[in-house]
């Protein structure tokens, strides 16, 4: 049909103002108990004058956590190539929930190209009436899903960011699954360690039941282990009582060191169960692009740069 249909062109689709708000105005105008009290007049004006800033700072979110939940919170992991399978799985999940909503969105599309034809043969008015209020409900699906690829895509762009930012700091363009494999026993160990420690913490010293369960799955001995933590302990305890302070970085660093000490007792569980920890035989040998420099960042330095100047 070719047809321009008055049904758009009267309907005035912004970001939410003229749709929730003057619309409700005059909707709400008349209830079925009587006139729409006064206070509630002022109080629809009050939003509509406000709207507008925060629709612009609604746009700062609609992502589920901010850039330092991501890295702290979310992807907790100790080992770079674990945070590395962590950041990636997170990409994906992304990706996926973006092309879930771009489907969606041009569902959507074709389905307010087919309303608008059922508007154009429309001849009973309430019936066009009805019409456009579901077009209008297409319309406004459609802006809250494009405001979630928005917020998708920065989340997606941060994490690219991270997973080029991790290569980095171990000096590779790449990860292999053959290096996963290799760190799982350092990763394990930290892992079990710093639960082992955070349990001990209010217990007086003593490790839980499930972190000594855990170590002994993973074939390090729990009264080493438990030697370990306590050592620890009264290491931070004595620097207190100096009056300094205990780190954060001195805690990963005694982890790091555990994982020195411990990290091949894996191995030699498994393999006294007959069983083999690492068979290379068995892993993917995928060909992979070469990473190229990011052309963004020298794109963003020079925007920003450009802002400062003026």
């Amino acid at each position: 049909m070719t047809e321009k249909s008055s049904a758009i062109t009267s309907v005035d689709i912004t970001p939410g103002s003229e749709i929730s708000v003057t619309t409700l105005k005059s909707d709400l105008a008349e209830l079925a108990t009587g006139p729409l009290p006064q206070e509630y007049k002022g109080m629809l004006t009050h939003i509509e004058e406000t709207l507008p800033a925060t629709q612009a700072a609604c746009d700062n979110f609609y992502k589920s956590h901010s850039q330092m939940m991501t890295v702290t919170l979310d992807i907790t992991d100790l080992t770079p190539v674990r945070s590395i399978k962590h950041t990636l799985a997170a990409i994906e999940r992304t990706k996926s929930a973006l092309a879930e909503a771009q489907i969606n969105r041009r569902k959507n599309e074709i389905k307010i190209k087919k309303k608008q034809r059922e508007i154009d043969a429309a001849e009973d008015d309430l019936d066009r009436e009805e019409l456009e209020i579901e077009m209008i409900e297409l319309m406004n699906n459609n802006m809250n899903i494009e405001n979630s690829m928005k917020g998708a895509i920065r989340k997606m762009s941060f994490l690219m960011t991270q997973y080029r930012s991790v290569l980095d700091h171990i000096g590779k363009d790449h990860i292999t699954e053959e290096d996963y494999e290799r760190e799982e026993k350092r990763y394990h160990v930290m892992t079990a360690l710093k639960q082992a420690l955070n349990s001990a913490r209010p217990r007086g010293g003593v490790i839980d039941e499930g972190n000594s369960i855990y170590l002994f799955d993973i074939g390090v001995n729990v009264s080493h282990a438990q030697a370990e933590v306590f050592n620890y302990l009264k290491m931070e305890n004595e620097l207190i009582q100096n009056g300094q302070a205990p780190s954060h970085e001195m805690t990963v660093e005694w982890l790091e060191k555990c994982a020195d000490k411990f990290q091949d007792c894996s191995e030699r569980f498994a393999e006294s169960r007959g069983f083999t920890i690492l068979d290379e035989k068995s892993l993917a040998q995928p060909e992979f692009p070469t990473l190229l420099p990011s052309s963004v960042d020298e794109e963003f330095a020079k925007l920003k740069a450009a802002a400062e100047e003026e």
